[in-house]
């Protein structure tokens, strides 16, 4: 069986590496983010500030981290998908 990238222009190859390797970075960084806190997602971080079983500080710098952070990963989500409904395999 060919290998997908063996039917793509170097072009295409590296834009969706790059996409795909900087989605991983974000992802890791998204976690730590939210790991120092024990928590799961942005909106539990949040609202274990709000009911004060965490400290604001810098609990909330890291709430919004994290929020910027899956925002980004949403946006290169739809780059990455429009980038391959572009790719015309030969």
């Amino acid at each position: 069986m060919q290998a997908f990238y063996d039917r793509l222009s170097p072009d295409d190859v590296d834009t969706l590496d790059r996409l795909a390797r900087l989605l991983l970075e974000l992802r890791d960084s998204r976690a730590a983010l939210l790991a120092r806190h024990n928590v799961g997602n942005e909106a539990e971080l949040l609202e274990r500030i709000r009911c004060g079983a965490i400290a604001a500080h810098p609990a909330y710098e890291d709430y919004l981290g994290a929020s910027i952070i899956n925002q980004v990963r949403e946006a290169i989500r739809a780059d990455l998908k429009t980038c391959m409904q572009g790719i015309r395999l030969p």
